[in-house]
């Protein structure tokens, strides 16, 4: 791992999610840029001494070079870094494990997927929110076309953590996500918009054709935005809003997605997982509860518990991590890879070219932007 030392939070929820199914194990880290913090965080986490490192390129240097070497990296630094420890690590013919962002630039992203691809090399990117069972029952309704054809996506992302200004309180997280030299050019689009964008595409499969944002910065010397609306056209002709905001008083983390078809509906809310709201033309609607015998087998496969024993955010991470270490094992037997389901290095590519056409159309004065 790279990253998630002292204080780190996706850091934390990263290795729970690995510990979670015993299919991978920590065994090697540079958590910090502070060589201390590493040393510190590697004791706690039993971290052999001698697979301690300074830095992300002395890791992968050396970690490629044992016969034991890792099998993947995950990488759980601030946005600006990712690009840098990603292709080092391509370059060293490991597979990754990169928190979103992809990057902050749309040629880096590409060129990580050129090398990924050039390397033969596994690269997934931590969209959480597809490893919830409900949104993967969600995907396998609309792919079979049980609401017909989708008409109108309605996606919100409503947040209050940043409603004043507390980078300035010594919070670690707001003072990163709020720098453009560590987060790139989008504070809450890069953030949370951008989960809008995965889960509506990993759910529907249509792609964005094009985008018309407004992006705001609301709290008084904010330099990155904290809240956007940002109008959507689909492929297909569908038509959307995403609403992302990190300064909506009384919201802790309300992620909603609502997409309505020819023949029905959808909706999930994050806040709520373990359950789907369904309708059809002219019948009642139906709430649909995670683990009935009713779901859809992608939903099926990821659901731990029996209904009505919450699985939330750590079991979502851990379908992902589960997901691309079963393909990790297959691709190292040999075996067929179709049919894997984790966010890959094409979806992050998506996400950062959705962040920086959101950037530009603002920037433009909301104009409209083709993607």
């Amino acid at each position: 791992m790279v990253g998630g030392g002292e204080g780190s939070f996706i850091g934390d929820v990263h290795r729970k999610a690995i510990a979670m199914d015993g299919l991978a194990k920590l065994v090697a880290g540079c958590f910090s840029i502070y060589y201390d913090d590493t040393v510190r965080t590697a004791k706690k986490l039993c971290v052999s001494d001698d697979r301690v490192y300074k830095d992300f390129k002395e890791m992968a240097s050396k970690e490629s070079a044992r016969e034991d070497g890792i099998d993947f990296v995950s990488i759980c630094t601030p946005n600006a870094t990712h690009f840098p420890i990603a292709k080092e690590f391509l370059e060293a013919d490991i597979n990754v494990v990169c928190e979103k962002p992809l990057t902050v630039d749309e040629s880096e992203a590409k060129e990580l997927a050129a090398l990924a691809k050039e390397k033969n090399l596994l690269f997934a990117v931590t969209y959480a929110y597809s490893g919830y069972a409900m949104v993967k029952h969600a995907r396998e309704m609309v792919r079979r076309g049980d609401i017909g054809e989708v008409r109108v996506v309605m996606g919100e992302y409503a947040q209050d953590w940043l409603a004043t200004r507390l980078e300035d309180t010594g919070n670690m997280q707001a003072s990163w996500r709020t720098d453009p030299s560590q987060t790139g050019k989008s504070n809450c689009v890069g953030d949370i918009g951008s989960h809008i964008e995965n889960t509506v595409s990993y759910i529907t499969g249509l792609k964005l054709k094009s985008i018309c944002a407004s992006l705001d910065s609301f709290v008084p010397g904010r330099t990155l935005d904290d809240n956007a609306e940002i109008l959507v056209r689909f492929d297909n002709g569908a038509r959307g809003v995403f609403w992302a905001s990190q300064v909506a008083v009384g919201h802790d983390n309300g992620l909603k997605i609502r997409i309505f078809g020819s023949k029905g509906s959808i909706e999930w809310e994050q806040e709520n997982p373990n359950y789907l709201k369904v309708a059809y033309v002219g019948g009642p609607v139906q709430i649909l509860s995670r683990g009935g015998g009713y779901m859809l087998p992608s939903a099926a496969n990821v659901s731990r518990i029996p209904a009505g024993h919450p699985e939330g955010y750590y079991e979502a991470f851990a379908n992902i991590y589960r997901n691309f270490a079963t393909t990790l094992i297959k691709k190292k037997n040999g075996e067929d890879l179709s049919g894997a389901d984790f966010p890959t290095v094409e979806d992050g590519l998506a996400g950062v070219r959705f962040i920086g056409k959101a950037v530009e159309s603002s920037q433009k004065g909301s104009v409209w932007v083709d993607l």
